[in-house]
């Protein structure tokens, strides 16, 4: 059977070839009766519009651009494997697709943009690990090209809600703000923080939440001590760096851990193994559910990555009108979404048990 075409529809049909592109592409311009008969056809008929005219209809590509970052170590990636199959989906469903690219570095990605928006001819970027005095925002805003990021603007004098750009991203200090108060629920007194050194936007807001929890309810009197440095280890991430900084904590009487991410958890899961026999192992929670937490049942705080996938997709989508047909409300152009505490009992160590209060 001959492929059908836009041509053999029309003939078939006894209608323009007009009309089978506006029953396609702007359907409240065909009579309902002649855009139900058309509808029918086309799904008889299993025809799909060219991409090709398409794109030179609308001078676009449907190709949208992100940076392959590779995980350090194979567990925060896991994450970052989410949400690119998140994103891919959620493009295809407006017509969209990937394109990916490698960059070892914030420059080295601008000149990526700058050679993709020539030979690829895209149609705008999907940003992730946004930070501090971050290059790539201010590139492309003056250049007028499309994006929007996985990430707020993290400006110490800026309000990311008037942020000229558009942004999806978790709020993950209320994150660790909620594991905090739970380790307090169950009786720890003294709560320690495992995160990246400070600067980093991210782990900042993450540890800012583990400060707020530490400030309301049994420990609001120490919350300035153990936010001073006593219980807050910077570090680089990373299984063995957490391993290190749980062993600190451990000795400075820490009780329970929050930690930024899996990998630093499952560090500090490790270094707590080799405590005393009879010694209670301190609780540990870590950020992000990987996989690996949920398998050995650490307790994690996760992130909605398929929702932040999906809210990135429709605002840069949006902006872009591809198969947008006007009638479609414009999605909020800053999104912040809410991280979950997700509690376990740990499967290798066993129960974690309150500490006594003092």
């Amino acid at each position: 059977m001959a492929k059908a075409t836009l041509v053999s529809l029309a003939n078939a049909l006894g209608v323009s070839r007009q009309t089978i592109s506006n029953a396609i592409n702007a359907p409240e311009r065909v009579k309902p009766e002649t855009l139900a008969r058309v509808q029918r056809a086309i799904a008889e008929a299993g025809y799909r519009p060219s991409a090709a005219a398409r794109q030179l209809r609308t001078r676009r590509s449907m190709n949208l651009g992100i940076r392959m970052i590779p995980g350090a170590d194979g567990i925060n990636g896991s994450i970052y494997d989410r949400f690119l199959h998140s994103l891919a989906e959620a493009a295809q469903e407006r017509g969209y697709r990937l394109t990916l690219f490698y960059a070892a570095s914030d420059a080295d990605e601008i000149e990526q943009y700058d050679q993709l928006l020539d030979v690829a001819d895209l149609d705008g970027f999907v940003l992730t690990g946004t930070h501090r005095d971050d290059e790539r925002t201010a590139w492309l805003l003056e250049r007028g090209v499309p994006f929007a990021a996985f990430g707020r603007p993290w400006s110490d004098d800026g309000d990311p809600f008037a942020s000229a750009h558009a942004w999806v991203d978790v709020d993950g200090g209320a994150g660790t703000e909620e594991a905090t108060r739970a380790l307090m629920a169950q009786g720890h007194r003294r709560i320690g923080f495992l995160g990246w050194p400070t600067g980093s936007g991210v782990g900042d807001d993450r540890r800012a939440g583990w400060r707020r929890g530490l400030s309301h309810g049994p420990l609001a009197d120490d919350a300035s001590r153990a936010a001073a440095g006593e219980l807050d280890i910077q570090t680089e991430d990373g299984v063995a760096r957490g391993a290190d900084g749980a062993a600190r904590l451990v000795g400075a009487g820490a009780t329970a851990v929050v930690c930024a991410s899996d990998s630093l958890a499952l560090g500090a899961l490790a270094a707590l193994r080799s405590l005393p026999p009879g010694t209670p192992p301190p609780a540990v929670v870590g950020f992000d559910d990987t996989p690996v937490a949920a398998a050995i049942g650490l307790s994690s705080v996760a992130q909605p990555i398929e929702s932040v996938a999906r809210q990135i997709i429709a605002v840069l989508t949006h902006g872009l009108g591809g198969r947008d047909d006007g009638t479609t409300p414009e999605p909020p152009r800053h999104v912040l979404l809410p991280a979950a505490f997700v509690e376990r009992t740990p499967h290798a160590l066993g129960a974690v048990p309150a500490a006594p209060s003092p």
